[in-house]
């Protein structure tokens, strides 16, 4: 995991914590071949279902990123906790990087990355834990990621849900506001 945690701490800012948490509970690891960060999803039953990958080598604004083959994209990298709110991203990384900038009380809220921008792992969330009631879509601010949000908006009316709400980074995505917090507080990235 020497690399992975590098990698998100150094280059996303993630906090450590956050991703210790996700290590210890065998949702995120790092591959023995390309040392890529992978992101896992689990079903009901703990079974991994889904992986998301993620290249740790930057090379300038092109990595490597996408879903081995055969992930069920249901189940993709998520946390789920008790209370009735669902925050949705469209990544991991933005997702961990939501969580490292609102720390406070987020193991009570559930979390799900989409790993692109289809409804079926907040379908499936949604699903498996009817007491959620409040979404918020925490999506890309930019063009595909704002449609994206009208259309999963749509989806959730349309099965019943009146509490959906849009969460919108200042940036292009939480992480690229993640990393302007850092550089704008260097010791944040040194707490962390």
């Amino acid at each position: 995991m020497r690399r992975v945690f590098a990698y998100l701490i150094k280059e996303r800012c993630i906090d450590r914590e956050i991703i210790r948490h996700f290590a210890k509970a065998g949702a995120l690891y790092e591959d023995a071949k390309y040392h890529n960060a992978v992101f896992v999803g689990k079903d009901g039953n703990g079974v991994a279902r889904h992986a998301h990958k993620r290249s740790t080598l930057t090379i300038g604004e092109k990595s490597y990123r996408g879903n081995i083959a055969g992930s069920d994209a249901r189940c993709s990298f998520h946390h789920t906790g008790q209370s009735g709110r669902l925050y949705v991203f469209e990544a991991p990384v933005d997702m961990l990087s939501f969580l490292t900038m609102y720390p406070q009380h987020w193991q009570p809220h559930s979390h799900v990355a989409l790993c692109g921008v289809s409804p079926q792992a907040m379908l499936w969330m949604l699903e498996r834990n009817p007491h959620i009631r409040e979404v918020a879509l925490c999506l890309d601010n930019d063009a595909a990621g704002i449609e994206a949000t009208k259309r999963l908006t749509q989806t959730l009316q349309e099965v019943g849900y009146e509490s959906v709400s849009c969460l919108l980074p200042e940036y292009k995505d939480w992480n690229e506001q993640l990393q302007h917090l850092c550089r704008d507080e260097p010791e944040m990235e040194m707490s962390m």
